[in-house]
Order: structure tokens, then sequence, then C-alpha cells
């Protein structure tokens, strides 16, 4: 459950896509993920691996619109589960990682097209569903857990 649920939404949980999941395990270039895009084109998590995969500096605007694409994927998923605009989308519940994925790789994008307004409203959503979801992500890949937000270090030691 996400701490952070104040106005007493309901948290919202997505559907497990196992074979899209299966489908991206496979996945060992940008065209087997393509493949996986064609194969299940509704999928948020499929749209947003692609993105993620595409968006380079140099030529933004494919990833951009793949992310895109993954974002109003992702929107269709939320609000067929009952999402109405706000509440948690808990990191913590492994369906919802590919549309939190999808809006942090088009938040990635936006910026890299200098879309300032759209980073700053992404960003918002993304706190507003889950407040450690950005840094899980940048974390994908890594054996490392982020810290929690309010966490606080604490050095012992004699001086």
């Amino acid at each position: 459950m996400t701490d952070n649920n104040l106005l007493g939404v309901p948290e919202t949980h997505l559907p497990a896509e196992p074979e899209v999941e299966a489908a991206l395990d496979g996945a060992e270039t940008v065209d087997d993920i393509a493949a996986v895009v064609r194969q299940h084109p509704s999928s948020a998590l499929a749209w947003a691996v692609y993105a993620e995969h595409i968006l380079h500096p140099a030529h933004p605007l494919e990833g951009y619109a793949a992310a895109r694409v993954a974002y109003h994927r992702g929107l269709d998923a939320l609000r067929k589960a009952g999402w109405r605009g706000q509440g948690p989308i808990p990191w913590s519940h492994e369906p919802n990682r590919g549309v939190l994925r999808a809006l942090y790789v088009l938040r990635k994008a936006a910026h890299l097209i200098d879309e300032t307004a759209e980073v700053t409203r992404l960003d918002e959503f993304l706190r507003g569903a889950d407040d450690t979801a950005a840094a899980r992500i940048e974390l994908l890949g890594t054996k490392r857990e982020p810290a929690p937000s309010t966490e606080a270090f604490v050095i012992r030691g004699e001086d």
C-alpha cells in the first residue's frame, strides 16, 4: 500500500500481462521488442520497453513518439481498471510497472525535446502515482533498492 494516500482514493491495480512479460524476457534486440509490440499493441509495458530502447539524445523524436503511445496505452489500461484520473498506482503491484515506466520514459523524452511543461506535469503525475517509482525505474537492472523518500541517514562514531 502506498503510504502517502491522504485522499482515501483507492489504489489502482492493473491486471498482469504474463504473455507480454514472457515475450519481453525472451527479447534480445530492438527488433525482438518491436515484434512484442506488434503482438501486444495495447500493452503499455511493451511500448514503454520499446521506447526505452529506441530513445536516443541524438534523435529523440522516435523515442518520444513511442513513449507517447506507451503513455496513452497506460491511460487506457488505468481507466479500464477503474482509475478516475487520480490516486495511487503503486510500484509494489508489479503489473502497474509498465504504466509507471511509460510515464517515466515519456518524461525523459519530453526533456530531450525541451517540452518543459510536459516534464513538470509528468513529474507530478509520477509522484502522485507512487513517489518511489522514478527512483526504482532508474535502478532497473541494478541490484540496489532506492532509499525511501523519507529515510534519514545517521552516522555514528567517535570524533
